[in-house]
Protein backbone atom coordinates (compact mmCIF):
# COMPACT_ATOMS: atom_id res chain seq x y z
CA UNK A 1 0.00 0.00 0.00
CA UNK A 2 1.73 3.52 -1.09
CA UNK A 3 1.56 5.93 1.86
CA UNK A 4 2.08 9.41 1.00
CA UNK A 5 2.82 11.30 4.36
CA UNK A 6 2.05 14.77 5.04
CA UNK A 7 3.69 16.94 7.84
CA UNK A 8 1.26 18.85 10.46
CA UNK A 9 3.67 22.03 10.10
CA UNK A 10 2.53 22.05 6.32
CA UNK A 11 -0.08 25.06 5.60
CA UNK A 12 -3.57 24.29 7.08
CA UNK A 13 -5.22 25.23 3.96
CA UNK A 14 -3.34 23.23 1.80
CA UNK A 15 -4.27 20.20 3.84
CA UNK A 16 -8.26 20.73 3.95
CA UNK A 17 -8.02 21.46 0.32
CA UNK A 18 -6.27 18.14 -0.37
CA UNK A 19 -8.30 15.82 1.98
CA UNK A 20 -11.82 17.46 2.06
CA UNK A 21 -14.12 16.48 4.33
CA UNK A 22 -13.09 12.76 4.59
CA UNK A 23 -11.99 11.10 8.04
CA UNK A 24 -8.78 10.03 7.42
CA UNK A 25 -5.79 8.58 9.59
CA UNK A 26 -3.62 11.99 10.86
CA UNK A 27 -0.47 12.62 8.71
CA UNK A 28 -0.72 9.50 6.11
CA UNK A 29 -3.36 9.12 2.71
CA UNK A 30 -3.30 5.88 0.90
CA UNK A 31 -4.01 5.61 -2.99
CA UNK A 32 -4.72 2.28 -1.66
CA UNK A 33 -4.10 -1.41 -3.10
CA UNK A 34 -6.23 -1.15 -5.78
CA UNK A 35 -4.71 -3.19 -8.40
CA UNK A 36 -6.24 -6.73 -8.57
CA UNK A 37 -8.45 -7.24 -12.00
CA UNK A 38 -8.20 -10.40 -12.27
CA UNK A 39 -11.83 -11.32 -11.62
CA UNK A 40 -14.92 -9.64 -13.47
CA UNK A 41 -17.32 -8.20 -10.87
CA UNK A 42 -20.23 -9.86 -11.82
CA UNK A 43 -18.36 -13.36 -11.39
CA UNK A 44 -18.05 -12.50 -8.02
CA UNK A 45 -21.26 -10.67 -7.26
CA UNK A 46 -22.79 -13.58 -8.41
CA UNK A 47 -20.76 -15.77 -6.45
CA UNK A 48 -21.93 -13.40 -3.52
CA UNK A 49 -25.71 -14.32 -5.15
CA UNK A 50 -27.04 -11.00 -6.86
CA UNK A 51 -26.29 -9.42 -10.25
CA UNK A 52 -23.77 -6.63 -11.24
CA UNK A 53 -25.34 -4.34 -13.31
CA UNK A 54 -24.31 -1.23 -15.32
CA UNK A 55 -26.87 1.31 -16.79
CA UNK A 56 -26.14 1.85 -20.87
CA UNK A 57 -27.02 4.51 -23.15
CA UNK A 58 -28.98 3.63 -26.45
CA UNK A 59 -26.33 5.14 -28.95
CA UNK A 60 -23.30 3.44 -27.75
CA UNK A 61 -24.57 0.44 -26.87
CA UNK A 62 -25.96 0.01 -30.21
CA UNK A 63 -23.02 1.80 -32.38
CA UNK A 64 -19.97 1.29 -29.89
CA UNK A 65 -18.53 -2.14 -30.14
CA UNK A 66 -15.82 -1.80 -27.42
CA UNK A 67 -18.79 -0.10 -25.25
CA UNK A 68 -20.93 -3.26 -26.01
CA UNK A 69 -18.16 -5.79 -25.79
CA UNK A 70 -17.33 -4.32 -22.19
CA UNK A 71 -21.17 -4.41 -21.13
CA UNK A 72 -21.63 -7.86 -22.21
CA UNK A 73 -17.90 -8.59 -20.49
CA UNK A 74 -18.37 -6.76 -17.02
CA UNK A 75 -22.31 -6.99 -16.65
CA UNK A 76 -24.59 -9.63 -15.46
CA UNK A 77 -27.84 -7.16 -15.76
CA UNK A 78 -28.25 -3.48 -17.60
CA UNK A 79 -30.39 -0.87 -16.97
CA UNK A 80 -31.44 1.50 -20.11
CA UNK A 81 -30.62 4.93 -18.78
CA UNK A 82 -33.49 6.56 -21.07
CA UNK A 83 -35.11 4.11 -23.77
CA UNK A 84 -37.84 2.68 -21.41
CA UNK A 85 -39.56 6.01 -19.91
CA UNK A 86 -42.20 7.76 -20.84
CA UNK A 87 -40.58 10.37 -23.32
CA UNK A 88 -38.69 7.81 -25.39
CA UNK A 89 -42.01 6.04 -26.05
CA UNK A 90 -45.01 8.27 -25.97
CA UNK A 91 -45.54 10.82 -28.88
CA UNK A 92 -47.23 13.87 -29.16
CA UNK A 93 -50.21 12.14 -30.11
CA UNK A 94 -50.37 9.76 -27.05
CA UNK A 95 -49.26 6.81 -29.38
CA UNK A 96 -46.44 4.32 -28.07
CA UNK A 97 -43.12 4.15 -30.58
CA UNK A 98 -41.37 1.10 -29.04
CA UNK A 99 -38.84 0.72 -32.48
CA UNK A 100 -35.60 2.12 -30.45
CA UNK A 101 -36.80 0.39 -27.03
CA UNK A 102 -37.12 -2.70 -29.12
CA UNK A 103 -33.96 -2.84 -30.66
CA UNK A 104 -31.83 -1.86 -27.29
CA UNK A 105 -34.15 -4.98 -25.79
CA UNK A 106 -32.91 -7.15 -28.75
CA UNK A 107 -29.30 -6.19 -28.69
CA UNK A 108 -29.34 -7.02 -24.43
CA UNK A 109 -30.94 -10.27 -24.78
CA UNK A 110 -28.57 -11.41 -27.39
CA UNK A 111 -25.75 -10.66 -25.57
CA UNK A 112 -27.08 -12.35 -22.86
CA UNK A 113 -27.91 -9.10 -20.16
CA UNK A 114 -30.85 -9.38 -17.78
CA UNK A 115 -32.56 -6.16 -18.23
CA UNK A 116 -33.74 -3.49 -15.57
CA UNK A 117 -36.89 -2.11 -16.29
CA UNK A 118 -36.64 1.85 -15.89
CA UNK A 119 -38.97 3.57 -15.00
CA UNK A 120 -42.74 3.60 -15.48
CA UNK A 121 -43.08 6.50 -13.25
CA UNK A 122 -41.08 9.76 -13.24
CA UNK A 123 -42.24 13.62 -13.23
CA UNK A 124 -38.76 13.99 -15.32
CA UNK A 125 -38.34 12.48 -18.91
CA UNK A 126 -41.35 12.14 -19.80
CA UNK A 127 -43.60 13.61 -22.91
CA UNK A 128 -45.21 16.18 -20.65
CA UNK A 129 -46.04 18.26 -23.82
CA UNK A 130 -48.72 15.76 -24.21
CA UNK A 131 -49.87 14.92 -20.93
CA UNK A 132 -50.84 18.33 -20.22
CA UNK A 133 -52.87 18.40 -23.15
CA UNK A 134 -54.11 15.61 -22.99
CA UNK A 135 -55.10 16.27 -18.73
CA UNK A 136 -55.84 19.88 -20.12
CA UNK A 137 -53.24 21.46 -17.50
CA UNK A 138 -52.03 23.40 -20.20
CA UNK A 139 -54.95 25.12 -21.78
CA UNK A 140 -54.49 25.89 -25.64
CA UNK A 141 -55.07 29.37 -26.90
CA UNK A 142 -58.32 29.77 -28.27
CA UNK A 143 -58.20 30.20 -32.28
CA UNK A 144 -59.54 33.11 -34.13
CA UNK A 145 -62.45 32.43 -35.91
CA UNK A 146 -62.72 35.97 -37.38
CA UNK A 147 -60.56 36.14 -41.18
CA UNK A 148 -59.56 39.72 -40.70
CA UNK A 149 -60.02 40.69 -37.56
CA UNK A 150 -58.11 43.87 -37.21
CA UNK A 151 -59.45 45.40 -40.44
CA UNK A 152 -55.90 45.94 -41.93
CA UNK A 153 -56.23 43.62 -44.96
CA UNK A 154 -58.08 45.02 -47.97
CA UNK A 155 -58.01 47.63 -50.49
CA UNK A 156 -57.23 51.29 -49.61
CA UNK A 157 -60.93 51.78 -48.92
CA UNK A 158 -62.53 48.61 -48.50
CA UNK A 159 -62.06 45.56 -46.40
CA UNK A 160 -61.41 41.91 -47.09
CA UNK A 161 -63.69 39.22 -45.59
CA UNK A 162 -66.30 41.91 -44.62
CA UNK A 163 -69.35 42.81 -46.66
CA UNK A 164 -71.78 45.82 -45.78
CA UNK A 165 -75.33 44.25 -45.87
CA UNK A 166 -77.53 47.10 -45.13
CA UNK A 167 -76.40 51.45 -45.62
CA UNK A 168 -79.96 53.04 -45.58
CA UNK A 169 -79.94 56.32 -45.93
CA UNK A 170 -76.83 57.49 -47.24
CA UNK A 171 -74.42 55.60 -44.61
CA UNK A 172 -71.28 54.74 -45.23
CA UNK A 173 -68.82 52.20 -44.16
CA UNK A 174 -64.88 52.89 -45.14
CA UNK A 175 -61.22 52.46 -44.02
CA UNK A 176 -59.44 55.00 -41.83
CA UNK A 177 -56.10 54.72 -40.95
CA UNK A 178 -56.28 58.60 -38.69
CA UNK A 179 -54.04 56.99 -35.36
CA UNK A 180 -56.38 58.15 -32.82
CA UNK A 181 -59.27 56.22 -34.83
CA UNK A 182 -57.36 53.30 -35.05
CA UNK A 183 -57.28 51.35 -32.08
CA UNK A 184 -53.85 49.13 -33.03
CA UNK A 185 -52.01 48.57 -36.22
CA UNK A 186 -52.90 51.06 -39.13
CA UNK A 187 -56.35 50.41 -39.81
CA UNK A 188 -59.68 50.37 -38.18
CA UNK A 189 -63.52 50.62 -39.35
CA UNK A 190 -65.57 54.26 -39.76
CA UNK A 191 -69.08 53.87 -40.18
CA UNK A 192 -70.59 56.99 -40.34
CA UNK A 193 -74.81 57.14 -40.02
CA UNK A 194 -76.17 60.17 -40.85
CA UNK A 195 -80.07 59.20 -39.58
CA UNK A 196 -81.46 57.77 -37.22
CA UNK A 197 -83.68 54.63 -37.23
CA UNK A 198 -85.16 53.99 -33.88
CA UNK A 199 -85.82 50.33 -33.12
CA UNK A 200 -84.05 49.38 -36.44
CA UNK A 201 -80.40 48.54 -36.10
CA UNK A 202 -80.12 46.27 -39.09
CA UNK A 203 -80.68 49.47 -41.49
CA UNK A 204 -76.79 49.98 -41.03
CA UNK A 205 -75.26 46.53 -40.87
CA UNK A 206 -71.90 45.14 -41.62
CA UNK A 207 -71.12 41.10 -41.54
CA UNK A 208 -67.93 39.18 -41.24
CA UNK A 209 -67.44 36.17 -43.18
CA UNK A 210 -69.07 32.53 -42.19
CA UNK A 211 -66.92 30.80 -39.64
CA UNK A 212 -67.20 27.18 -37.95
CA UNK A 213 -68.39 26.34 -35.14
CA UNK A 214 -69.72 23.77 -32.92
CA UNK A 215 -73.34 23.48 -32.31
CA UNK A 216 -73.82 23.69 -28.27
CA UNK A 217 -70.15 25.26 -27.91
CA UNK A 218 -69.62 28.77 -26.72
CA UNK A 219 -68.44 31.53 -28.23
CA UNK A 220 -67.25 34.98 -26.89
CA UNK A 221 -67.34 37.83 -29.41
CA UNK A 222 -65.53 41.16 -28.97
CA UNK A 223 -64.49 44.08 -30.41
CA UNK A 224 -63.33 47.67 -29.66
CA UNK A 225 -65.73 50.82 -30.18
CA UNK A 226 -66.07 54.21 -29.72
CA UNK A 227 -67.83 57.00 -31.26
CA UNK A 228 -67.85 60.75 -32.40
CA UNK A 229 -70.65 61.99 -30.61
CA UNK A 230 -72.46 61.27 -27.23
CA UNK A 231 -75.72 58.77 -27.45
CA UNK A 232 -74.45 55.60 -29.56
CA UNK A 233 -75.73 52.57 -30.00
CA UNK A 234 -74.62 49.59 -31.12
CA UNK A 235 -75.46 45.98 -31.35
CA UNK A 236 -73.93 42.29 -32.32
CA UNK A 237 -76.49 39.55 -34.28
CA UNK A 238 -75.61 36.28 -35.77
CA UNK A 239 -76.54 34.53 -39.12
CA UNK A 240 -75.76 30.97 -39.72
CA UNK A 241 -75.59 28.32 -42.79
CA UNK A 242 -77.20 24.98 -42.44
CA UNK A 243 -80.12 25.64 -40.02
CA UNK A 244 -80.05 27.25 -36.62
CA UNK A 245 -82.14 30.61 -35.51
CA UNK A 246 -80.29 34.44 -35.46
CA UNK A 247 -79.14 35.27 -31.89
CA UNK A 248 -78.82 39.63 -30.71
CA UNK A 249 -77.22 40.80 -28.43
CA UNK A 250 -78.85 44.05 -26.29
CA UNK A 251 -78.23 47.30 -27.52
CA UNK A 252 -74.96 48.84 -26.01
CA UNK A 253 -74.71 52.74 -25.47
CA UNK A 254 -71.24 53.49 -26.87
CA UNK A 255 -69.39 56.74 -25.77
CA UNK A 256 -66.86 59.00 -26.83
CA UNK A 257 -63.46 56.84 -25.80
CA UNK A 258 -62.47 53.20 -26.92
CA UNK A 259 -64.27 50.59 -25.18
CA UNK A 260 -64.34 47.06 -25.26
CA UNK A 261 -67.66 45.19 -26.34
CA UNK A 262 -67.80 41.46 -25.69
CA UNK A 263 -71.16 39.05 -25.98
CA UNK A 264 -70.92 35.54 -25.66
CA UNK A 265 -73.31 33.17 -28.02
CA UNK A 266 -73.72 29.43 -27.89
CA UNK A 267 -73.65 28.06 -31.34
CA UNK A 268 -76.64 26.57 -32.86
CA UNK A 269 -74.85 25.48 -36.18
CA UNK A 270 -72.01 24.53 -37.93
CA UNK A 271 -71.46 27.85 -39.54
CA UNK A 272 -71.74 31.20 -38.32
CA UNK A 273 -71.13 34.94 -38.67
CA UNK A 274 -71.91 38.22 -36.64
CA UNK A 275 -73.13 41.51 -37.76
CA UNK A 276 -72.22 44.99 -36.63
CA UNK A 277 -75.98 46.49 -36.57
CA UNK A 278 -75.85 50.41 -36.58
CA UNK A 279 -78.98 51.71 -37.19
CA UNK A 280 -80.82 53.05 -34.36
CA UNK A 281 -78.61 56.10 -33.51
CA UNK A 282 -77.46 58.52 -35.41
CA UNK A 283 -73.65 58.80 -34.95
CA UNK A 284 -69.79 58.36 -36.59
CA UNK A 285 -68.19 54.76 -35.18
CA UNK A 286 -64.76 53.64 -35.11
CA UNK A 287 -64.36 49.77 -34.43
CA UNK A 288 -61.30 48.12 -34.30
CA UNK A 289 -60.01 44.84 -33.20
CA UNK A 290 -62.77 42.46 -32.95
CA UNK A 291 -62.23 38.87 -32.44
CA UNK A 292 -64.10 35.37 -32.21
CA UNK A 293 -62.74 32.64 -29.85
CA UNK A 294 -64.28 29.59 -28.39
CA UNK A 295 -64.87 29.64 -24.92
CA UNK A 296 -62.31 27.13 -23.19
CA UNK A 297 -62.86 25.92 -20.01
CA UNK A 298 -60.18 24.46 -17.61
CA UNK A 299 -60.89 20.91 -16.22
CA UNK A 300 -61.37 20.56 -12.83
CA UNK A 301 -58.80 19.15 -10.52
CA UNK A 302 -60.50 15.95 -10.48
CA UNK A 303 -60.96 15.65 -14.56
CA UNK A 304 -57.21 16.23 -14.69
CA UNK A 305 -56.38 13.16 -12.11
CA UNK A 306 -58.85 11.25 -13.77
CA UNK A 307 -57.44 12.25 -17.58
CA UNK A 308 -53.65 11.50 -15.90
CA UNK A 309 -54.48 8.12 -14.33
CA UNK A 310 -55.56 6.91 -17.97
CA UNK A 311 -52.83 7.99 -19.22
CA UNK A 312 -50.46 5.97 -16.64
CA UNK A 313 -52.63 3.22 -17.22
CA UNK A 314 -52.23 3.13 -20.75
CA UNK A 315 -48.17 3.55 -20.77
CA UNK A 316 -47.43 1.05 -17.89
CA UNK A 317 -49.95 -1.21 -19.00
CA UNK A 318 -48.91 -1.44 -22.52
CA UNK A 319 -44.82 -1.48 -21.85
CA UNK A 320 -45.19 -3.69 -19.00
CA UNK A 321 -47.33 -6.26 -21.22
CA UNK A 322 -44.57 -5.89 -24.32
CA UNK A 323 -41.51 -7.09 -22.17
CA UNK A 324 -43.13 -9.56 -20.20
CA UNK A 325 -40.95 -12.01 -19.44
CA UNK A 326 -38.30 -10.58 -20.93
CA UNK A 327 -38.26 -7.81 -18.24
CA UNK A 328 -38.59 -8.92 -14.44
CA UNK A 329 -38.07 -6.49 -12.23
CA UNK A 330 -39.12 -2.62 -12.85
CA UNK A 331 -38.70 0.57 -10.87
CA UNK A 332 -42.56 1.54 -10.81
CA UNK A 333 -42.00 4.38 -9.09
CA UNK A 334 -38.90 7.11 -9.32
CA UNK A 335 -38.09 10.03 -6.87
CA UNK A 336 -41.70 10.58 -4.98
CA UNK A 337 -40.42 12.47 -2.64
CA UNK A 338 -39.00 15.85 -2.39
CA UNK A 339 -35.92 16.55 -0.70
CA UNK A 340 -37.97 17.74 2.77
CA UNK A 341 -39.81 14.07 2.97
CA UNK A 342 -43.22 15.30 1.16
CA UNK A 343 -44.81 13.61 -1.61
CA UNK A 344 -43.68 15.86 -4.57
CA UNK A 345 -45.72 18.61 -5.82
CA UNK A 346 -45.50 21.86 -7.97
CA UNK A 347 -44.24 24.16 -5.42
CA UNK A 348 -41.34 21.42 -4.02
CA UNK A 349 -40.56 20.48 -7.12
CA UNK A 350 -38.83 22.47 -9.83
CA UNK A 351 -41.63 22.19 -13.11
CA UNK A 352 -39.66 24.23 -15.46
CA UNK A 353 -38.67 21.92 -18.94
CA UNK A 354 -40.93 20.37 -21.53
CA UNK A 355 -40.65 16.68 -20.03
CA UNK A 356 -41.42 17.75 -16.44
CA UNK A 357 -44.77 17.47 -15.04
CA UNK A 358 -45.60 16.48 -11.21
CA UNK A 359 -48.10 13.20 -11.02
CA UNK A 360 -48.41 13.59 -7.51
CA UNK A 361 -49.56 17.33 -7.70
CA UNK A 362 -52.70 16.20 -9.50
CA UNK A 363 -53.06 12.33 -8.22
CA UNK A 364 -52.15 12.49 -4.80
CA UNK A 365 -51.50 8.76 -2.99
CA UNK A 366 -53.39 7.33 -5.77
CA UNK A 367 -50.55 8.19 -8.39
CA UNK A 368 -48.38 5.87 -6.80
CA UNK A 369 -50.53 3.09 -5.67
CA UNK A 370 -52.65 2.71 -9.26
CA UNK A 371 -49.02 2.80 -10.73
CA UNK A 372 -47.93 -0.43 -8.77
CA UNK A 373 -51.51 -2.19 -9.17
CA UNK A 374 -51.51 -1.35 -12.84
CA UNK A 375 -47.74 -3.08 -13.58
CA UNK A 376 -48.58 -5.92 -11.35
CA UNK A 377 -52.07 -6.27 -13.34
CA UNK A 378 -49.56 -6.40 -16.18
CA UNK A 379 -47.38 -8.62 -15.19
CA UNK A 380 -47.78 -10.59 -11.86
CA UNK A 381 -44.89 -11.95 -11.72
CA UNK A 382 -42.58 -9.18 -12.15
CA UNK A 383 -40.61 -7.57 -9.02
CA UNK A 384 -41.58 -4.27 -8.14
CA UNK A 385 -39.23 -1.16 -6.99
CA UNK A 386 -40.25 2.27 -5.82
CA UNK A 387 -36.28 4.44 -6.32
CA UNK A 388 -35.18 7.31 -4.74
CA UNK A 389 -31.65 9.39 -4.31
CA UNK A 390 -29.93 10.51 -1.62
CA UNK A 391 -31.26 8.26 1.31
CA UNK A 392 -27.78 7.73 2.12
CA UNK A 393 -27.73 11.53 3.60
CA UNK A 394 -31.09 12.51 4.18
CA UNK A 395 -32.80 10.12 6.96
CA UNK A 396 -35.93 12.27 6.03
CA UNK A 397 -36.58 11.10 2.97
CA UNK A 398 -35.64 7.68 3.68
CA UNK A 399 -38.28 7.61 6.62
CA UNK A 400 -40.75 9.20 4.55
CA UNK A 401 -40.42 6.32 1.86
CA UNK A 402 -39.99 3.47 4.30
CA UNK A 403 -43.32 5.13 5.67
CA UNK A 404 -44.81 5.11 2.26
CA UNK A 405 -44.10 1.72 1.36
CA UNK A 406 -46.17 0.57 4.43
CA UNK A 407 -49.13 2.59 2.63
CA UNK A 408 -48.66 1.29 -0.58
CA UNK A 409 -48.24 -2.14 0.87
CA UNK A 410 -51.90 -1.48 3.30
CA UNK A 411 -53.44 -0.63 0.34
CA UNK A 412 -53.04 -3.85 -1.23
CA UNK A 413 -50.18 -2.67 -3.73
CA UNK A 414 -47.31 -5.13 -4.67
CA UNK A 415 -43.90 -4.11 -3.40
CA UNK A 416 -41.19 -6.25 -3.49
CA UNK A 417 -38.17 -3.87 -2.99
CA UNK A 418 -36.68 -0.54 -2.53
CA UNK A 419 -33.87 0.79 -5.27
CA UNK A 420 -31.15 3.59 -3.55
CA UNK A 421 -29.77 5.40 -5.66
CA UNK A 422 -26.40 6.50 -4.04
CA UNK A 423 -25.09 8.78 -6.39
CA UNK A 424 -22.44 10.19 -4.10
CA UNK A 425 -18.99 12.09 -3.84
CA UNK A 426 -15.59 10.34 -1.92
CA UNK A 427 -15.79 11.90 0.92
CA UNK A 428 -19.16 11.82 2.34
CA UNK A 429 -19.43 10.16 5.92
CA UNK A 430 -19.58 6.42 6.66
CA UNK A 431 -22.32 6.44 9.17
CA UNK A 432 -25.28 7.56 6.50
CA UNK A 433 -24.55 4.74 4.43
CA UNK A 434 -24.42 2.44 7.23
CA UNK A 435 -27.53 3.54 9.13
CA UNK A 436 -29.48 3.61 5.28
CA UNK A 437 -28.67 -0.25 4.82
CA UNK A 438 -29.87 -1.06 8.59
CA UNK A 439 -33.23 0.45 8.35
CA UNK A 440 -33.99 -0.76 4.57
CA UNK A 441 -32.97 -4.31 6.16
CA UNK A 442 -35.15 -3.87 8.27
CA UNK A 443 -38.31 -3.83 5.49
CA UNK A 444 -37.87 -7.62 4.76
CA UNK A 445 -38.29 -6.31 1.45
CA UNK A 446 -35.44 -6.79 -1.49
CA UNK A 447 -32.63 -4.16 -1.48
CA UNK A 448 -30.34 -2.85 -4.54
CA UNK A 449 -28.40 -0.22 -5.07
CA UNK A 450 -29.80 1.32 -8.16
CA UNK A 451 -27.54 3.76 -9.47
CA UNK A 452 -24.52 3.89 -7.85
CA UNK A 453 -21.73 6.28 -9.14
CA UNK A 454 -18.93 8.58 -6.81
CA UNK A 455 -17.90 11.75 -7.87
CA UNK A 456 -14.02 13.01 -7.31
CA UNK A 457 -14.66 16.44 -8.09
CA UNK A 458 -17.97 16.92 -6.01
CA UNK A 459 -17.11 20.99 -5.72
CA UNK A 460 -16.76 21.14 -9.29
CA UNK A 461 -12.89 22.61 -8.94
CA UNK A 462 -12.01 24.22 -12.22
CA UNK A 463 -9.50 22.50 -14.23
CA UNK A 464 -9.57 19.52 -11.84
CA UNK A 465 -7.58 16.78 -12.91
CA UNK A 466 -7.58 13.05 -11.26
CA UNK A 467 -4.40 12.15 -9.85
CA UNK A 468 -3.81 8.58 -8.14
CA UNK A 469 -4.47 9.39 -4.79
CA UNK A 470 -7.95 10.88 -5.94
CA UNK A 471 -8.54 7.47 -7.43
CA UNK A 472 -7.83 5.93 -4.53
CA UNK A 473 -10.35 7.40 -2.63
CA UNK A 474 -13.13 6.66 -4.88
CA UNK A 475 -12.06 3.36 -4.93
CA UNK A 476 -12.37 3.13 -1.15
CA UNK A 477 -15.79 4.89 -1.35
CA UNK A 478 -16.72 2.29 -3.49
CA UNK A 479 -15.58 -0.27 -1.58
CA UNK A 480 -16.78 1.10 1.51
CA UNK A 481 -20.20 1.06 -0.21
CA UNK A 482 -20.43 -2.74 -1.34
CA UNK A 483 -18.86 -3.61 1.92
CA UNK A 484 -21.97 -1.99 3.94
CA UNK A 485 -24.93 -3.36 1.61
CA UNK A 486 -23.28 -6.47 2.26
CA UNK A 487 -23.04 -6.34 5.75
CA UNK A 488 -26.28 -4.86 6.61
CA UNK A 489 -28.12 -6.62 3.88
CA UNK A 490 -28.85 -10.00 4.67
CA UNK A 491 -28.47 -12.47 1.61
CA UNK A 492 -31.91 -12.98 0.88
CA UNK A 493 -32.94 -9.57 0.46
CA UNK A 494 -29.66 -8.51 -1.92
CA UNK A 495 -31.02 -7.72 -5.22
CA UNK A 496 -27.76 -6.34 -6.89
CA UNK A 497 -25.53 -3.09 -7.38
CA UNK A 498 -26.05 -1.04 -10.95
CA UNK A 499 -23.45 1.14 -11.14
CA UNK A 500 -24.96 4.70 -13.15
CA UNK A 501 -22.58 4.15 -16.49
CA UNK A 502 -20.23 2.22 -18.17
CA UNK A 503 -16.97 5.05 -18.92
CA UNK A 504 -16.51 8.09 -17.51
CA UNK A 505 -17.28 10.50 -20.39
CA UNK A 506 -20.31 8.68 -21.09
CA UNK A 507 -21.50 9.82 -17.40
CA UNK A 508 -24.76 11.52 -16.97
CA UNK A 509 -22.80 13.45 -14.51
CA UNK A 510 -20.92 14.87 -17.07
CA UNK A 511 -22.80 14.94 -20.55
CA UNK A 512 -26.11 16.15 -18.57
CA UNK A 513 -25.00 18.07 -15.35
CA UNK A 514 -21.54 19.65 -17.73
CA UNK A 515 -19.59 18.69 -14.86
CA UNK A 516 -15.64 17.88 -14.70
CA UNK A 517 -15.41 14.30 -13.08
CA UNK A 518 -14.81 11.31 -13.42
CA UNK A 519 -17.01 8.59 -11.59
CA UNK A 520 -17.44 5.35 -12.88
CA UNK A 521 -15.18 2.26 -12.83
CA UNK A 522 -14.08 2.71 -16.54
CA UNK A 523 -11.76 5.23 -18.33
CA UNK A 524 -12.52 6.74 -21.36
CA UNK A 525 -10.41 4.44 -23.09
CA UNK A 526 -12.43 1.56 -21.21
CA UNK A 527 -10.01 0.45 -19.02
CA UNK A 528 -10.63 -0.07 -15.47
CA UNK A 529 -9.92 1.99 -12.74
CA UNK A 530 -9.19 1.26 -9.15
CA UNK A 531 -13.05 1.75 -8.50
CA UNK A 532 -13.35 -1.14 -10.43
CA UNK A 533 -10.59 -3.50 -8.06
CA UNK A 534 -12.75 -1.20 -5.02
CA UNK A 535 -15.46 -3.20 -5.77
CA UNK A 536 -14.07 -6.46 -6.93
CA UNK A 537 -11.95 -6.45 -3.26
CA UNK A 538 -15.36 -6.08 -1.48
CA UNK A 539 -17.05 -8.69 -2.98
CA UNK A 540 -13.98 -11.00 -2.94
CA UNK A 541 -13.51 -10.47 0.64
CA UNK A 542 -17.42 -11.37 1.75
CA UNK A 543 -16.75 -15.13 0.09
Amino acid sequence: MKKIFVYLLAPLSCYTALVGCKKMEVGIMNTGNYTDTSTYIKDAATADGFPFGLAIDYAPMMNNPVYSGTVAREATSVTFTYQMKHGAIVQNDGSLNYTNTDALVNKCVSAGLQIYGHTLGWHQNQNATYLKNYAGITIPAATELLANPGFELGAATTFSNWSTYNAANGATISVTTTPSQVHSGTRAMMVVNPVANPGSQWKVQVASDLFNTVVGQQYTISYWVYAASTGGSIRLSTQTSGGGSAQYQADQNIGTSWQLVTWTITANSTQTRILFDMGQAANTYYIDDASVKQVVTAPSGSQIAVKLDSALYNFITNTVTRYKGVVKAWDVINELFADNGTLRNNSNTTTTGSDVLVWSNYMGNTYALHAFQYAQAADPDALLFINDYSLESNSVKLDSLISYVKFLKANGAKVDGIGTQMHIAWNITYAGIDAMFQKLAATGLLIRISELDIRINPNDKTGFTPNQLFYGYQADMYNYVVNSYLKYIPKAQRYGITVWGVDDPESWIVTTQNKVDYPLLFNANFGKKPAYTGMLNALKTQQ
